[in-house]
């Protein structure tokens, strides 16, 4: 079984040589067409010229023109033999190197004569070389039909034999020249990809931040080890998202625990009272909360990167969802003395469940809450855009610093505004809203308003029928 290289090698040659063939072949067809058309127009020209010289009266003999006494038929080189002829194709002049043979005059010759047709034929058979013959009809002389004239096909042929090894010499050099030239180019393109081959079976998870080599050119090979590195770079990416999650995700964890544990012991070091037995548990009981809210969040992120959070979509009203989320929050809002502003007046269908539509709104309605001062708003506002519903809360908080921005909706990563406020929160909201978002076929932007506070904007694809 031969390898891929050894395959592409032997298509390679074969291409090659099929098309030096072809050209070959080609060459040679044409060298010998352009040799016997010189030939056949030597040979027109001396007949045309007997003819100019026949004797204009019927008392002149007539004779052919300088030709050479002789009483065989022999071919010197570029002789040729001459004769002139009457209707039944007897010869009335023919040259002396004739001697007393004298050049056939087959039916089809006579017959085009008679025409006025000139015409050429091949002789085989007559003398001891290949012959070439024109007739010419002529009109006005009597009985005289026609001249013959008849060269030798020797050294045409002998051209054309020489020119076939030629052509072979040539063809068997281009060929090895090509086939070194193609070995070479061949040998470089896949050393090239085997640099690549051994670069790619050394980069695993503990060096992901190596590269394969590039060879410095723009072709396929180029283009396809800027892609494989563009890939390795998305690796590298998610497997250090996927070592950050893991690592926040054990502290968000453990810092939790601890507190029950600690809790829990200071209860158990001696016998307390009831109320503080009750104190303590409330305490465990928050923190049993929080940990519950951080589970169900890593879980929902863990389906959703699954592709099994997404469920079927639904035709859901969002200015119910928004109006419903505004009710829930009221109470706290009003709590930190912030005022909710749904301004979702306007009927609008998306495609997306009314569980995840209801957790994205949830999500930044609670940041907004959180992070707006006390005597802020939030607003919530709903509109179309093309084909898209769109979504926008905003708040009267401190916005957010233009360095958290890229980072917003990373998983477990508060910005600075974050952690220095009071708001609880581990980061994994905004991660969740992203993910919920894309999933079902929208996006999500966060900008800071020209004055104060943040702006999330959603993006939904709205229903066709709603």
């Amino acid at each position: 079984m031969l390898s891929f290289r050894q395959r592409l090698a032997v298509a390679h040659f074969t291409a090659i040589a099929i098309v030096l063939a072809l050209a070959g072949v080609g060459t040679y067809w044409s060298l010998s067409r352009d040799l016997h058309r010189e030939l056949d127009a030597a040979m027109l020209t001396l007949a045309e010229t007997e003819l100019a010289q026949l004797p204009t009266s019927d008392d002149q003999p007539i004779a052919v023109h300088e030709v050479n006494a002789g009483h065989a038929p022999s071919f010197a080189r570029l002789d040729r033999l001459v004769q002139i002829i009457d209707d039944t194709g007897y010869p009335l002049a023919r040259s002396a190197n004739l001697g007393k043979a004298a050049l056939p005059a087959s039916p089809r010759v006579l017959a085009a004569l008679r025409d006025g047709r000139t015409t050429f034929e091949t002789l085989h058979g007559f003398g001891d070389e290949p012959v070439r013959m024109v007739a010419v009809p002529i009109k006005g002389h009597g009985n005289v039909r026609g001249i013959e004239v008849a060269a030798s096909l020797d050294d045409v042929n002998h051209v054309m034999e020489s020119a076939g090894v030629l052509f072979l010499i040539m063809s068997a050099a281009l060929i090895l020249a090509v086939i070194a030239v193609g070995a070479s180019l061949t040998e470089r393109v896949f050393h090239a990809i085997d640099n690549v081959v051994h670069r790619a079976h050394r980069i695993g998870e503990a060096n992901l931040s190596e590269r394969l080599p590039h060879p410095g050119t723009r072709d396929e090979i180029g283009r396809l080890v800027d892609t494989l590195n563009a890939m390795l770079e998305r690796l590298e990416r998610g497997f250090e998202a996927q070592r950050r999650f893991t690592a926040d995700a054990s502290h968000e964890l453990r810092s939790p625990l601890s507190r029950l544990r600690t809790e829990m012991e200071v209860a158990l070091r001696r016998p307390r009272d009831t109320p503080e037995y009750v104190e303590t548990l409330r305490s465990c009981l928050e923190e049993v909360r929080r940990l519950t809210v951080l589970v169900e969040e890593l879980l929902s992120l863990a389906r959703l990167d699954a592709g099994g959070e997404r469920g079927p979509l639904e035709q859901v009203a969002l200015d119910d969802v928004i109006d419903e989320m505004a009710q829930r929050f009221e109470p706290q809002a009003r709590e930190r003395a912030v005022r909710i502003d749904a301004r979702a007046k306007m009927p609008i269908v998306a495609q997306i469940g009314r569980g995840p539509a209801g957790v994205v709104v949830a999500n930044l309605l609670d940041n907004a809450v959180k992070f707006s001062p006390a005597g802020g708003a939030v607003t919530v506002s709903l509109s179309e855009s093309g084909a898209d519903a769109v979504v926008v809360v905003t708040d009267d908080g401190p916005g957010i610093q233009q360095d958290d921005l890229p980072r917003v909706f990373e998983r477990f990563y508060r910005g600075q505004n974050a952690r220095t406020s009071t708001a609880a929160g581990v980061g994994l909201g905004l991660a969740l809203t992203q993910a919920i978002v894309h999933a079902h076929g929208g996006r999500i932007e966060v900008f800071n308003q020209a004055g104060r506070g943040a702006s999330f904007c959603v993006h939904l694809p709205r229903a066709a029928n709603p």
